[in-house]
């Protein structure tokens, strides 16, 4: 009897053991299928491509606020873009991806009614999309230092230096762009290793020069009036502002720097005229 009892009872842990396994077997597969948000924004926009249907559901199907002018708010002005895709389709590539808490933006490569440079914004809420902004901007050709939108570094490093490149950042905003301070530029940029990414603008502090005394030759603005965001990843950072550009016209400027040792080493941008109240297809605002 005894040795039955002792039986039953090995058997009775073995099961329980085997239970325990397959219930850790399946945890570990749940986690291994759950998407980081940066994860889940980067298959969206990869949807583009594949047509996988999937992605949708990272968007929040009753609060999807949307901050493209052009674009009708919620999923069903997500939807209606989707329904008036051109023959073969809309095409994306993510060049950056960056997450910085509920936010992720990033920077992309779109065949969307032709070439586009952009940069998105995704906000996120219990796991879901709730808000996006972006700025788009034709593909141009390299500019005079034979740098593209889109070449240049993509690896993520200092990500214990986040929050302080992002103040390097904001500094600079406040500075140089909103107040002018430009005898502060190489506090903020380093001028032997200052690589751009604007289509019209040169490598280093002298193409920045040239830009701005061209600007001033001809009648053009370019004018910072206001910072909205500061988002950062390690050694990327991304700030969102607005102003006026050429003619005098209001415009979103965003801008992605590169820091190294806190100074800025490279930049990119896409600059965007901001929709006029009467074409706009939501009542979000443009920020």
């Amino acid at each position: 009897m005894k040795t039955l009892l002792k039986f039953g009872l090995i058997t009775l842990v073995m099961i329980l053991n085997s239970c325990n396994s397959s219930k850790n077997s399946q945890t570990k597969k749940e986690v291994k299928m759950e998407l980081s948000n940066k994860e889940k924004v980067v298959a969206l926009l990869n949807s583009f491509n594949t047509g996988d249907q999937t992605p949708i559901s990272y968007i929040n199907p009753t609060k999807y606020i949307q901050h493209n002018l052009a674009v009708g708010d919620g999923l069903e002005g997500f939807g209606e873009v989707i329904k008036n895709k051109p023959e073969g389709g809309f095409k994306a590539n993510v060049v950056r991806a960056f997450e910085d808490g509920d936010f992720v933006f990033t920077h992309t490569e779109y065949d969307f009614f032709g070439p586009k440079a952009a940069f998105d914004v995704f906000r996120f809420e219990n796991g879901l999309i709730v808000e996006h902004w972006d700025n788009l901007i034709e593909v141009a050709p390299p500019n005079p230092s034979g740098r593209t939108q889109f070449d240049g570094t993509t690896e993520i490093t200092d990500l214990d230096k986040t929050k302080d490149n992002k103040e390097t950042i904001k500094g600079f905003i406040n500075d140089v762009l909103l107040n002018h301070q430009n005898d502060k530029l190489t506090k903020y940029i380093n001028a032997s290793n200052y690589k751009q990414h604007n289509p019209a603008v040169a490598d280093g502090l002298e193409g920045f020069g040239a830009a701005m005394k061209y600007f001033a030759e001809n009648g053009l603005v370019m004018e910072y009036a206001k910072n909205h965001m500061i988002l950062g990843e390690g050694n990327f950072v991304l700030a969102i502002s607005e102003g006026k550009f050429g003619r005098g016209e209001d415009t979103s400027f965003y801008d992605l720097f590169r820091l190294e040792n806190g100074q800025i080493v490279e930049h990119w941008d896409v600059i965007e005229p901001i929709l006029e109240e009467s074409k706009r297809k939501n009542q979000n605002g443009k920020f």
